[in-house]
C-alpha cells in the first residue's frame, strides 16, 4: 500500500528555538491524529516573514523519505543567519511547506529574529541530526 504524501495541513506543527550552532529555530512536524502519511526526500520549505525570504539547503544531499503516523516525528533546523555582519532584516514568522507544491503552507509564529541568507536542513527523525552547520555542508 502506498501512503500518501504529507501537506501541511495534515501535519501538527511547533517551533523550538535552539541556541546550538550560534542558534537556530527546530520545526517539528507530528502527523494528525488519524493521519500517517510521507515527508518526500526533499528540503522543506521554508520562507521568513512578509517578504518571502526562503532558506536554502544546509546539507549537500537531500534525505531519505519519513513516514509520519505512529509516534515518528519529523525535525528540520533552520538557520536564519549564516553572515557574519549586521545585515539582516528583523522578522518574526516562518512559512513552512512540505515542499514546492505544497499548496497550503502554514506560518508559524517564532522570536524575532535577523535574517539574513538563511539556511535549513533536510528532514531528520531525530532532533539532534537537524542542527544546521553553516551552509552546503554535511557535518
Amino acid at each position: 500500500k502506498v501512503g500518501q504524501a504529507c501537506g501541511a495541513n495534515g501535519i501538527s506543527w511547533s517551533t523550538r528555538s535552539e541556541s546550538q550552532a550560534g542558534g537556530y529555530v527546530l520545526i517539528i512536524a507530528k502527523a494528525k491524529p488519524g493521519i500517517t502519511c510521507t515527508l518526500p526526500a526533499a528540503l522543506p520549505t521554508v520562507a521568513f516573514g512578509s517578504d518571502g525570504t526562503e532558506a536554502g539547503p544546509a546539507e549537500q544531499s537531500v534525505g531519505d523519505a519519513i513516514t509520519l503516523g505512529k509516534g515518528t516525528i519529523a525535525y528540520a533546523g533552520v538557520n536564519p543567519k549564516t553572515t557574519n555582519d549586521d545585515a539582516g532584516k528583523e522578522l518574526d514568522s516562518i512559512i513552512v511547506g512540505v515542499g514546492n507544491e505544497d499548496p497550503n503552507p502554514v506560518s508559524l509564529p517564532v522570536e524575532t529574529m535577523t535574517v539574513d541568507k538563511p539556511v535549513v536542513t533536510n528532514w531528520h527523525t531525530v532532533a539532534a541530526d537537524a542542527v544546521p552547520f553553516g551552509g552546503g555542508t554535511d557535518q
